[in-house]
C-alpha cells in the first residue's frame, strides 16, 4: 500500500473517532452519513479550504507546511507517535530504485552488550521486527520451544509479530494477550510509516493479515504506537508467573534496529523467578557464539 493511500486511511479513520460535540461544533439533530467530522468541518477547525484538505487526504498536498499538518494534528488530538506516523505519510520519502538488501547483522559489539547483561534477559529486533540476536534468557524467556540459534540464519529467524499472532506458545504466555496484539499492530504500524514501499514489511503484513483475523481487524484500524508500555506479566510454562518492565534502546549506529532488556522489580517475587530460570538456563542452553567474534571475547555468564 502507497504512503498516499495509507495517508488518507490514516486521516479518516481519526475523523471517524471525533464527533462534533467533541470539536466544540453545534448539532441540528438528524442522522449524520458518515462517523465523524466531516472533511468540512476539520477544514473549518484548521483553518484551511476543504479543497486543500480533501486534496491532503488524497496524497496529493505532498509539500504541505508544518502548520498546516500541526493544525490538524491538533484537530484531530494526536499523540506523539500519530503526529509523528502523520508526518511520515504526508511526507513520504522519494522512492528509489528497488535493490535487494542483504540480510540485517548485529554488530559484534552490540552482541556482546546482550551477552553482558547476564541473567537480564535482552534481545536485538531489527528494522521490521524479526530478533537479529538473543542471550540465552530472553531465548529462554520469551521462545524456549525455538532454536536459540534461529536468529543466525536470516531465512529462520522468529519474528516478533509473527510470534504474537501466529504461535500459540507465544499466546500463552502473555497474561493479557489482547493488550500485547493491540501495542505490537501499532508499532508495526508506525514502522510501516516509515518503509511504505518495503517488501519485507509488505509480506510480513500479508502473511499475518491473512492468518491472524485478530491482526486483520487491528491492522484496519490504523492504532499508532510503539511497543512499549508499562509491566506486563507472563506465564512461563517453567518457572511460573513473572511481571517485568520491557526498556527499548534504539542503536543510532545500526538503522531500525532496537535493544529490548526485561528487568524485574528489585526484590520481587519475580525476580527471584528470574534467578531460578537463570540457573535452568545455564544448564540447558549453549551461548550462541557467532562466529565473527573471538571466543575469549565472549563474557561469562554470571550465576
Amino acid at each position: 500500500m502507497s504512503a498516499h493511500t495509507e495517508l488518507g486511511e490514516f486521516l479518516r479513520s481519526r475523523r471517524a473517532r471525533l464527533q462534533p460535540d467533541d470539536a466544540g461544533l453545534p448539532t441540528y439533530g438528524g442522522r449524520r452519513r458518515v462517523p465523524g467530522l466531516r472533511r468540512e468541518e476539520l477544514a473549518q477547525l484548521a483553518g484551511v479550504s476543504a479543497g486543500y484538505y480533501t486534496r491532503l487526504e488524497q496524497g496529493q498536498s505532498p509539500n504541505a507546511s508544518d502548520a498546516v499538518l500541526d493544525a490538524v494534528a491538533r484537530v484531530l488530538g494526536l499523540d506523539e507517535a500519530e503526529r509523528a506516523h502523520l508526518y511520515s505519510l504526508a511526507r513520504p520519502k522519494p522512492k528509489t530504485r528497488r535493490r535487494t538488501l542483504e540480510p540485517e547483522q548485529v554488530r559484534p559489539g552490540v552482541r556482546l552488550m546482550i551477552e553482558s547483561f547476564g541473567d537480564v534477559p535482552a534481545l536485538v529486533m531489527g528494522r521490521f521486527v524479526d530478533v537479529l540476536a538473543w542471550n540465552p534468557m530472553a531465548h529462554a524467556l520469551l521462545a524456549g520451544h525455538l532454536d536459540f540459534d534461529a536468529p543466525n540464519r536470516p531465512g529462520d529467524r522468529p519474528n516478533i509479530a509473527r510470534m504474537v499472532f501466529l504461535d500459540p506458545h507465544t499466546r500463552e504466555l502473555y497474561d493479557d494477550w489482547p493488550r500485547k496484539t493491540r501495542s505490537t499492530v501499532a508499532d508495526l504500524r508506525l514502522i510501516a510509516g516509515q518503509h511504505p514501499d518495503a517488501p519485507a514489511l509488505s509480506n510480513l503484513i500479508g502473511e499475518l493479515s491473512l492468518g491472524s483475523p485478530e491482526f486483520a481487524k487491528l491492522w484496519a484500524a490504523h492504532t499508532v504506537g510503539d511497543c512499549g508500555g508499562p509491566t506486563r506479566t507472563y506465564h512461563h510454562p517453567t518457572v511460573g508467573t513473572i511481571a517485568l518492565m520491557t526498556e527499548f534502546m534504539t542503536l543510532p549506529n545500526d538503522k531500525g534496529q532496537r535493544v529490548a532488556v526485561f528487568n524485574a522489580e528489585p526484590d520481587s517475587p519475580s525476580e527471584a523467578a528470574l534467578r531460578i530460570l537463570s540457573d535452568l538456563t545455564a544448564t540447558t542452553t549453549p551461548i550462541g557464539r557467532p562466529s565473527d567474534i573471538p571466543a575469549d571475547r565472549i563474557p561469562a555468564r554470571r550465576g
